[in-house]
């Protein structure tokens, strides 16, 4: 059984930015997809950018332009980096993969779907303080 482990978290000042980590190992999947979540206090867990093996991005509207989502195939880590971040971005931050590159990219951009996604990270907190 696979593991997915992100790090990068932290607290950062608005308009601040930071660098999310995740490795993945232990997966023998021959094709699949990876994306970025999180999760507010109270909310429920919504899609933040998404990323298929040929390095085609998908981004949630509330993010476009201020994140990058990429992927380093040889170490088999996902990134997301976050620029001018906001106080609304605070949540816990999740890794997730799954072989449905559909049902991924779907899962990021609809709320409801993600806890059908197959492999999630433990989370890492951010948090923007005004």
């Amino acid at each position: 059984q696979g593991q997915l482990v992100e790090s990068g978290g932290g607290s950062v000042q608005a308009g601040g930015s930071l660098s999310l980590s995740c490795v993945a190992s232990g997966f023998t999947y021959h094709s699949y997809c990876m994306g970025w979540f999180r999760e507010a206090p109270g909310e429920q867990r919504e899609g933040v950018a998404g990323i298929d093996k040929d390095g085609s991005a998908i981004y949630v509207d509330s993010v476009k332009g201020r994140f990058t989502i990429s992927q380093d195939n040889v170490k088999n880590t996902l990134y997301l980096q976050m620029n001018n971040l906001k106080p609304e971005d605070t949540a816990v931050y999740y890794c997730a993969m799954d072989p449905r590159c559909a049902l991924l990219a779907t899962a990021i951009q609809a709320l409801g779907i993600t806890p059908s996604l197959k492999h999630w990270g433990q989370g890492t907190q951010v948090t923007v303080s005004s």
